[in-house]
């Protein structure tokens, strides 16, 4: 256990403490501070002398690699817990959010359902509709108005529902669940507001409002609609008894959602403070990590979402509760997907750094526009940034803490992928690189455009006379853009112009 292997070891120079003797041109990309060279500028005539630089630090014991594994454990635990106080406190206690829960719950056609249901159950229990068909029937007819009401409840039920659908009944409905929402979390936080009592021992939601409005628009006579007591539609939330305890909740939620993240990034940080000599490994572990706890909130919320359901409902109720559990904790399916996104983004900046060929090779192809031109490199960089956040594919890229954590990231990634490209190819440019792959290739397409006689003057640089460029192309050869196989191939597809 206190050895590490090959492929966990920093790459040689990410550590500190021996020496190695280097010699390092003058000029080269490590000397030049204009290009972030990362080694002092050498003084005196003798440009290459040995000079002392970093090497791989000793292995690590193993006493050290268990500490780190075990801070990156309680990290993920402690996330695990900071994520569901984020959930609670973003989605269920947070007003802003309120409304598109509540749009969302209405425009659901399981739950719209089970709500007109309940809506009928609330008139027929609280109005003898009976009696109020018996009114209006002449008198040879009164006997059947029991039978009639008792056949009018499911067409009362789909016409109830027909009337969720229209935008006035569905604003009325998030008006009234928002406001309830906003009073209930004011409750919750210990302050004063209208509409959600605390009276005869019980926390209270009245929607006595929507249920009339619903009445008067199935034409039932205003004296019925009237009639209805004030506790119809009346939900209970708690007994105050459990209000001391729901109030402490709150503002543990509340202090949790923050600072466990801020815990939760401090243990992280100690783990690779204490990982010298295997940081990047410890990176990857904790982009699994990552990976991992995002997973085991998908497979909780699945388990809790059951456990509710079958607790709380009867099967009559089973479809709209889950669908209901699905679309209040939307947030937190949304926080699941940002830590396996985040998750998946360090896993691969750790193997972009690695030692395999597939990462070295992909260092070496970048390193020319990374070293020489970091503008260029931090621009696109840039684009790429902006381009995922205008996507906000997850919650996390929808808030302001998700897209500057991103951003992080990213730019401390480029920072030390940088450094890491000066210190393994320090005279990569694109002059050196890139010119004379670029030259190689409109070579190349010349001489298929010249194969595939195509009109004259295609791809040979607008109005050049063939003189010109052949006296161009003897340049590029003889100031080493052109190798000998591509200056040949370029003169040929000239002359036979």
């Amino acid at each position: 256990m206190g050895r590490r292997s090959e492929t966990d070891a920093d790459p040689p120079g990410a550590g500190a403490g021996a020496t190695v003797a280097a010699t390092v041109p003058a000029g080269s990309a490590m000397d030049r501070p204009d290009r972030g060279g990362i080694l002092p500028r050498m003084t005196g005539t003798d440009t290459t002398a040995p000079i002392v630089g970093p090497t791989e630090p000793a292995p690590i014991s193993g006493r050290r690699r268990a500490v780190v594994w075990a801070l990156v454990v309680v990290a993920s635990v402690v996330g695990l817990v900071a994520i569901h106080a984020m959930w609670i406190n973003e989605q269920l206690l947070s007003n802003s959010t309120s409304s598109q829960t509540s749009a969302a719950l209405i425009r659901d056609a399981a739950v719209r359902r089970a709500l007109s249901g309940y809506i009928v159950d609330q008139i027929y229990s609280n109005v003898d509709v009976a009696n109020e068909i018996k009114q209006q029937l002449p008198s040879q007819l009164k006997p059947l108005s029991a039978p009639a009401a008792a056949a009018l409840r499911d067409p009362a039920v789909q016409g109830v529902n027909f009337l969720l659908e229209r935008p006035s009944i569905q604003a009325l409905f998030v008006s009234s669940a928002s406001d309830a929402h906003r009073q209930l979390v004011n409750v919750l936080e210990d302050k004063t507001g209208l509409g959600v009592t605390t009276g005869n021992g019980t926390v209270q939601i009245n929607l006595s409002q929507l249920i009339r409005q619903v009445g008067t628009d199935l034409g039932l006579p205003s004296a019925a609609v009237n009639k209805l007591p004030p506790t119809a539609g009346v939900i209970t939330v708690m007994h105050s008894s459990q209000l001391g305890l729901a109030q402490t909740g709150v503002r543990a939620v509340r202090i949790a959602s923050v600072w466990l993240v801020v815990l939760v990034l401090a243990i992280l940080a100690l783990a690779l403070y204490l990982a010298e000599g295997i940081r990047r490994a410890t990176l990857r572990n904790i982009g699994w990590a990552f990976v991992i706890v995002g997973l085991v909130v998908f497979v909780a919320r699945r388990i809790i979402g059951d456990y509710v359901v079958g607790g709380l409902t009867t099967s009559t109720y089973e479809v709209p509760a889950q669908h209901a559990w699905v679309i209040g904790t939307s947030t937190l399916g949304d926080l699941g997907w940002a830590t396996v996104f985040y998750g998946v983004l360090i896993v691969l900046g750790a193997v972009l750094a690695g030692p395999t060929r597939a990462a070295t090779a992909v260092r070496r192809w970048i390193a020319p526009i990374v070293n020489d031109r970091p503008g260029v490199a931090w621009t696109g960089l840039a684009v790429l940034y902006i381009l995922v956040v205008l996507w906000g594919g997850t919650n996390a890229l929808q808030t302001l803490s998700g897209i500057l954590v991103l951003g992080a990231l990213l730019a401390a990634g480029a920072y030390v992928l940088r450094r890491q490209t000066l210190s393994e190819f320090p005279d990569a440019t694109v002059a050196t690189e890139l010119r004379p792959l670029l030259a190689g290739a409109a070579g190349r397409v010349r001489a298929w455009g010249s194969s595939q006689k195509l009109p004259s003057g295609w791809g040979a640089g607008h109005s050049r006379s063939t003189s010109e460029e052949l006296a161009h192309l003897a340049d590029l050869h003889e100031r080493g853009v052109l190798t000998d196989e591509e200056f040949a191939r370029a003169k040929a597809a000239v002359l036979e112009r």
